[in-house]
């Protein structure tokens, strides 16, 4: 006589499973957003394609050097998604970084700005996976010009590129040089092996043939 009972229970814990199943599905996956940036030849631009779930609005911001926010100029700047076109309307108040609107949903945000210093870093509110990309006259071999936060996977190309990917960060940094800062790194410490040499080596002989 409970068989019914019982069947209804099954009926609704599986329809509850399904409900469940569903809204997941609508809900992005932590983690599974992406960035890619890729610095320009000169090194004095670069284009970043990012994505973005469940948002109303895109912030134009640079770290600044206490970790705040500061504009950032951009340019080139596209909205694609499930729309054709992707209207988004400006919004730029007076020392604060720029800001786009739209209508709310999963985008891909794409624009060009301006890099100095050959040092590239961002930061999000949510886990993304980066992925910089690093012209060939550019390098990251040597630590003491180059730098990188932590988490970061280099990979270097046949072409000479590089590739630099952090998995499921909320902040990266990369600094990259070139030929002509290696050369002068090199400079710099054949200048200060000569100078030691000068400066201690030379006195230190000089005194034990004195002493002898």
């Amino acid at each position: 006589m409970r068989t019914p009972d019982r069947d209804r229970c099954r009926s609704a814990i599986a329809a509850l499973c399904a409900a469940l199943v569903i809204s997941l599905v609508g809900i992005p996956v932590a983690g599974a957003l992406s960035a890619e940036y890729i610095v320009l030849p000169n090194g004095t631009a670069y284009h970043a394609t990012i994505e973005i779930a469940d948002a109303a609005r895109y912030e134009f911001a640079d770290v600044g050097f206490m970790g705040e926010k500061v504009p950032l100029p951009v340019s080139n700047v596209t909205l694609t998604g499930d729309c054709t076109p992707c209207n988004f309307t400006w919004s730029r108040p007076w020392g604060a970084p720029s800001v786009i609107m739209f209508d709310k949903g999963n985008y891909t945000v794409s624009y060009l700005a301006p890099l100095s210093g050959n040092n590239l870093q961002g930061q999000f509110i949510r886990p993304y996976s980066v992925a910089v990309t690093i012209p060939g006259e550019f390098s990251v071999k040597n630590p003491l010009l180059a730098g990188m936060s932590q988490g970061a996977n280099v990979t270097h190309h046949p072409d000479n590129t590089t590739s630099v990917r952090w998995e499921k960060t909320t902040v990266f940094n990369v600094r990259f040089y070139d030929q002509w800062h290696e050369n002068m790194l090199w400079f710099f410490l054949q200048f200060m092996a000569i100078l030691t040499v000068i400066l201690v080596v030379v006195p230190y002989l000089l005194s034990m043939k004195k002493a002898e």
